[in-house]
């Protein structure tokens, strides 16, 4: 899984269209094998990003979970204390 794509779902305030947008360009990035398609790939890429971006936003509309929302300050908090610990700057 790419490293940039965060975990949407089960968050408060829900993810944002942007954030969602965002993971669809990063799985596109991650599967195609480019940052930045040529331009003959640039309409292919960006409807793929599209349709990932609607399907994910789907998928998370449906999701059920019976657990508490998370914070996304105390998430970010508890992933920079992991990275403190695993790169040792704690």
């Amino acid at each position: 899984m790419c490293r940039n794509i965060h975990t949407l779902h089960n968050f408060e305030p829900r993810a944002t269209s942007a954030e969602v947008e965002a993971a669809a360009l990063q799985y596109v990035r991650k599967i195609s094998g480019t940052t930045k398609p040529s331009k003959a790939n640039e309409e292919a890429f960006s409807e793929a990003v599209h349709e990932i971006a609607h399907i994910t936003q789907h998928l998370l509309d449906s999701l059920v979970t019976h657990a508490p929302a998370r914070n996304r300050d105390e998430e970010a908090a508890k992933a920079r204390a992991r990275a403190a610990v695993r790169f040792g700057t704690a």
